[in-house]
Formats: C-alpha cells, sequence, structure tokens
C-alpha cells in the first residue's frame, strides 16, 4: 500500500519543516514542495556536507528521489539558476528525471522584489517583509496578471 505523508506548517513560519522533510525524505520516492517561495531557507545535512535551500525540495540530495516544485509555489528565476548552479558544482546532476518544475507555478519578477522593498515602502516594513517579492507575486497570481514559468519556456 502506497504511504502519503504531508508535512504542514501552522506557524507562519520557521518552525522546522525543512528539518523533518529532510529526515522523511530518505524513505520517500517524490519529495514535493507545494506552496510558497523562497523568503525562508532550510539547511540539510548528509554525511558531512551541508546544504542551504530556499527554493528546490531537500530531497534533491538523494540520488534516486524525484523532487517537484508545484503550481503552488512562486519561483524566483535567479534563486532557482543559482541552487541548481550550486548543486551541479557539488557533483550533482540535476535534469528533468530529479527534479520537475511546475509549468503553472508563479514567476516572481523584478517588479515583485522592488514592490516588496521594505526600505522603500512603509507598509512592506510593518508587516515585516523579507523583500523577496513573495506577496506581491501571489497577490498577482491570485488577480490572474502574473506570469507563470510556460510563459517563459519554449514549446518544443
Amino acid at each position: 500500500m502506497t504511504q502519503t505523508i504531508i508535512v504542514v506548517g501552522g506557524q507562519w513560519g520557521d518552525e522546522g519543516k525543512g528539518k523533518i522533510v529532510d529526515f522523511l525524505a530518505e524513505k520517500a520516492d517524490v519529495v514535493i514542495r507545494y506552496a510558497g517561495g523562497n523568503n525562508a531557507g532550510h539547511t540539510v545535512v548528509v554525511g558531512e556536507k551541508k546544504f542551504k535551500f530556499h527554493l528546490i525540495p531537500s530531497g534533491i540530495v538523494h540520488e534516486d528521489k524525484l523532487n517537484v516544485i508545484g503550481n503552488g509555489v512562486v519561483v524566483d528565476p535567479e534563486v532557482l539558476v543559482s541552487e541548481i548552479e550550486n548543486l551541479e558544482r557539488m557533483g550533482f546532476k540535476i535534469d528533468e528525471r530529479r527534479l520537475i518544475i511546475s509549468s503553472s507555478a508563479h514567476t516572481i519578477l523584478p517588479k515583485h522584489r522592488e514592490e516588496d522593498n521594505p526600505k522603500k515602502d512603509a507598509h512592506a516594513k510593518k508587516i515585516g517583509t523579507t523583500g523577496r517579492g513573495i506577496g506581491p507575486c501571489y497577490r498577482d497570481k491570485i488577480a490572474r496578471t502574473g506570469m507563470r514559468i510556460s510563459e517563459f519556456v519554449e514549446s518544443s
């Protein structure tokens, strides 16, 4: 029988979800990130190596796992490329057998980061934003004015 385990945080912040997912990932076939953005980070330790992630699911450090970034995640392309490049420098092969990104995931654009800058916006400062554009990107997603990953990928 197939078992599905879902890790959900109830405190809107740093509550250790990443550590739990890392622990469970060893026995999982698929590790899925279903929501959120690159505002929070988590550190994964495998042997003596430390890996820091903000966007890519932590199961990526396990060679035989499929990792999925779902359509509820808002993706910052710069962060995504940086994390992939860092993993490849460490010897990990990242391809479509190990990482799938939903074409329906919304994309954080420079305008979202600019709008979310707490140094320029008193409201942003009050709500304690990380300034990474996540809130404005979700707003555009809900308003159906945002851009999805599919709009940046060529059809084959």
